[in-house]
Parts: C-alpha cells; sequence; structure tokens
C-alpha cells in the first residue's frame, strides 16, 4: 500500500501543541434520524471517530496539518461509507470517477485530480501533483498516468464497485426514465457491465464489504469528505474529495477539486473544505469567499463561513463546509437536513454530529 508522503515541518517562533485541531465532514444532504437506522448511525460514528483519531494521532505527534488532512481523507476514501474513494457513487455510464484536492495554508501550495478511475486514494495524488510537478490540476488519463509513475496505488475500477452505490444509480436511471425529456441528450443509456465477480457472495456467504444498504440517503447532489486541520506549527491546510453526483454525465466535475470553491487554506485567514451542490459552490466560490471574509473583513471565521453559506442558500443551492483559522475556531455551518461533522482538538476529545 502506498505510504502517505511526509511534509518537513517548519518551525515558527510560537510553536504550540495546544492549538492542534481537525476538522473533518463526511457528506451533507438528506440525513435526518427518520431515515437512519441505529446501526447506521453507528456505523458513521465509528468512521467518523476513526477519522478523527488517525488525523489526530499525527498532529499530536508533531506532524504538519498536510500529513494530518492527507490520511484522515484516505481513511474516508477507503470506507464505503463515504461518497469518496471505495464508495463513490456511479455515473451514468456506470463508472466511478473521483476527484479530490488539498491545498498548504502556509505556501498557498495546491494540487488537484478530477475524473480518475484507477486511483486508489485521489487526495494523496491531488498532493503528488502539489508537490512532484508544477501544476495545480490534472484530469482524466493524465492524471491517472502521472499517479502511475509516482508510485500511487492503482486499483482496478472495479475495487470502486459497492452494491449499494449500483442501486442509487439504477433507481436514478429508472427515475430519469420515467420521467421522460425531449432533450435526447438526457436520455438514460445502458450502463457499462460490471464483471460478475464483484456481485458474489464471499464464501461465509455474506456480501462484500458495502453490498449492504448503509449508505445514506443523498440524492444526486451530495456526499464529499473532506478535513481541515492546524498544526502546533501554526500552519492550516485542507483537503477534499468526492465521487461526485450520482448519474452524473459528459466529464461533470464539481466543486471538490477546484481551489476556491470547494478547498481552500491560507494561513492568514482559514482553511475550507465543502459538500454540497458543487455547481452552486462553484459559482460562489465558497471556500475562498469564507478566506476572504476572514481575511479582509476581519469577521470571526464562524461569522463568514454562516454568511457564504447564507448566500448558497440565496442562490438556490445546499451543502455545507467546515472551516478553521489559526487560532483554533471551528466553524462547521449547513443549510441542508444534516451534515456528517467533527472535531478534535488538544484535549483528544472527538465532538461528532450528523443531524441539525
Amino acid at each position: 500500500m502506498a505510504q502517505v508522503a511526509a511534509s518537513t515541518p517548519v518551525a515558527t517562533p510560537a510553536v504550540d501543541a495546544g492549538r492542534i485541531t481537525l476538522v473533518i465532514h463526511g457528506g451533507a444532504g438528506t440525513i435526518t434520524r427518520a431515515l437512519m437506522t441505529p446501526e447506521k448511525e453507528k456505523a458513521y460514528q465509528e468512521a467518523l471517530n476513526k477519522a478523527l483519531q488517525i488525523g489526530y494521532a499525527i498532529l499530536k505527534k508533531g506532524g504538519t496539518s498536510l500529513d494530518a488532512v492527507e490520511a484522515t481523507v484516505r481513511f474516508m476514501e477507503d470506507s464505503p461509507l463515504f461518497n469518496a474513494g471505495k464508495g463513490a457513487v456511479f455515473t451514468h455510464e456506470g463508472r466511478n470517477e473521483l476527484d479530490a484536492s488539498i491545498m498548504d495554508g502556509r505556501t498557498l501550495k495546491a494540487g488537484s485530480v478530477a475524473g480518475v478511475t484507477i486511483v486508489r486514494n485521489p487526495i494523496s495524488a491531488a498532493r503528488a501533483v502539489m508537490e512532484k510537478s508544477e501544476h495545480v490540476m490534472l484530469t482524466g488519463a493524465g492524471a491517472e498516468l502521472f499517479a502511475r509513475e509516482k508510485g500511487l496505488e492503482i486499483v482496478s475500477p472495479e475495487y470502486f464497485y459497492t452494491e449499494a452505490r449500483y442501486q442509487q444509480l439504477q433507481k436514478a436511471l429508472q427515475a430519469e426514465k420515467s420521467a421522460g425529456t425531449p432533450d435526447e441528450l438526457n436520455a438514460p443509456t445502458k450502463p457499462a457491465a460490471l464483471p460478475k465477480k464483484t456481485k458474489l457472495k464471499l464464501r461465509n456467504g455474506r456480501q462484500p464489504t458495502g453490498a449492504t444498504e448503509n449508505i445514506f440517503t443523498e440524492g444526486k447532489k451530495y456526499g464529499t469528505v473532506g478535513a481541515v486541520a492546524l498544526d502546533q506549527y501554526g500552519n492550516l491546510a485542507a483537503a477534499t474529495s468526492t465521487g461526485g453526483m450520482t448519474n452524473k454525465r459528459y466529464g461533470r466535475v464539481g466543486d471538490a477539486p477546484i481551489i476556491g470553491a470547494g478547498t481552500y487554506a491560507d494561513n492568514s485567514a482559514c482553511a475550507v473544505s465543502c459538500t454540497g451542490w458543487g455547481e452552486y459552490f462553484i459559482r460562489a466560490t465558497v471556500a475562498r469567499d469564507v478566506a476572504a471574509r476572514v481575511e479582509y473583513q476581519r469577521v470571526p471565521v464562524q461569522q463568514a463561513a454562516q454568511a457564504t453559506i447564507d448566500k448558497v442558500g440565496q442562490m438556490g443551492g445546499d451543502g455545507g463546509l467546515i472551516a478553521l483559522d489559526a487560532a483554533g475556531n471551528v466553524a462547521m455551518p449547513f443549510n441542508s437536513e444534516g451534515m456528517y461533522r467533527g472535531y478534535i482538538k488538544a484535549d483528544g476529545k472527538p465532538q461528532i454530529l450528523i443531524y441539525k
């Protein structure tokens, strides 16, 4: 398995282990107690807690915010519970196309990938783009070639298959067909066939990981994972990863891999990772908008984050974001029915929330 790249800590005159903070999200959408079984809720709480513990351990040992957000997001990409990596939704054609981005608040360097189908951990590919190329964004086959050349773990497209996500696509295709449309470009096509082995039961009679209906009901517009962190050196970082929108087509790309829309980090302002209806988050440059309010208006990060989410709502979009400033102040606003979210500070006590 590819190892998470380590960055070199850059100490400032005020190294302070007491300010370390990690904030995460696992997607926003139609997440209500009515739709949540005790088993589902427990599974998400455990996964969110594990993600927090992974990043916290890195920060606690003196690791950088970049290392923390990458490792945290990698874990969430490997979980079938979230719409990123292993749990990614399917496109209209029956593929899993993944997007991710990462940004260093100290240097304002950033990297992202979009539309990759064989990179196990897109967030690590995004970091490789940032640190091992002169570019910021790579897409599709080119991004996959770059990831392969840099030694990142490459998997078969079938690795990303989960039965629950596949069934979500079938429901979306059926709804699309039932609605009917005069626009031939919107007519559903048959999803690409998947190898039979991905649907076989294991020898113990249980289905493969993620095959049960353990995915939250998030419709077509939500589902992203992200992390923002503050390390003991006073540096911020942000990372975001997603499988995008169920039934997306034409190579659609949302806000997650776009610096300033779904991800942004600047030590002089804050670090932000978003989840929601990507088209609106792109139009509102949500992540940068939050940071700009903090930097130029000198308002608290909580006020800045809420104002930007309110703006998205006024435009007709929904979703949420997590934000963290250099003083360790946390913001987690959203205008959907729920958002998987949590944070942990230097005291090591995780706080995990799901509903409003």
